[in-house]
């Protein structure tokens, strides 16, 4: 459903993103771990088509996300860094807004606005201005415009991110409630967030690709339970390497 192929991306000097492969099969949810920095949001960018790479390809559905980037994002639902949201509308108009560019009108754009809404647990909030809401509810608001095609393939660029912990709870319980249909790639610094809800994990640091396996085979390389832990360990010389020595 989502494949990497060796995505490149520069800046200027500066290699963001450095060689990275993977692919996400439907059922799967994928944490996507790093430290700040460390290039998850640049490769999130490419794979919806808002970033071009300057080398490999990315594809959403068996469609290049460059050369078919109206077809990949036909499939797609994103959750950009900082979930933006225009502040003058309400969650209401705002995934209404986005459902008709997409092509929903009626009855169908009515079912899909009153789904979305009460899957991201707005309640009143529905109706209130964005930029009068919590940072949390300003997010609840962006996933619920990602969500409400109900596409294939989700990409989630922190999607817990200043939600308290009762609001990380529903967020959470939404994903694994709809994991079972879909691809969902989630970008987070927390390592917690990977048991909660992911059947698979990667560590990426520097641009490139450092672990991928299972939560439970990351528990057993990160014991501590911290991000930076991660990082540390995953790129410290092995014991009997010329590094090490």
């Amino acid at each position: 459903m989502l494949v990497a192929d060796r995505l490149i991306k520069d800046f200027g000097p500066h290699r963001a993103v450095a060689d990275v492969s993977f692919s996400l099969e439907r059922g799967e949810v994928l944490g996507f771990l790093g430290p700040n920095g460390a290039g998850k949001t640049t490769t999130m960018r490419m794979l919806a088509g808002g970033l071009e790479p300057d080398g490999g390809k990315a594809t959403i559905a068996g469609y290049d996300c460059i050369a078919d980037r109206l077809e990949a994002q036909r499939r797609l639902g994103y959750l950009p860094e900082g979930a933006p949201a225009y502040p003058a509308m309400t969650p209401r108009t705002f995934v209404a807004f986005s459902l008709r560019a997409r092509g929903f009108a009626g009855d169908a754009l009515k079912r899909a606005n009153a789904m979305a809404l009460d899957r991201a647990s707005l309640g009143d909030y529905a109706d209130q201005p964005i930029g009068t809401l919590s940072k949390g509810y300003k997010r609840r608001a962006a996933l619920a415009a990602a969500i409400a095609h109900d596409p294939p393939v989700l990409v989630l660029d922190e999607p817990t991110d200043g939600l308290d912990p009762n609001q990380k709870d529903g967020v959470r319980q939404l994903i694994r409630d709809m994991a079972p249909d879909k691809a969902i790639i989630i970008s987070t610094h927390i390592l917690e967030e990977v048991p909660a809800v992911c059947s698979r994990a990667i560590v990426i640091a520097n641009g490139r690709l450092l672990f991928d396996g299972s939560p439970r085979e990351l528990a057993q390389t990160v014991p501590a339970g911290r991000i930076e832990d991660a990082f540390r360990s995953l790129t410290a010389p092995r014991p009997g390497t010329e590094a090490a020595a």
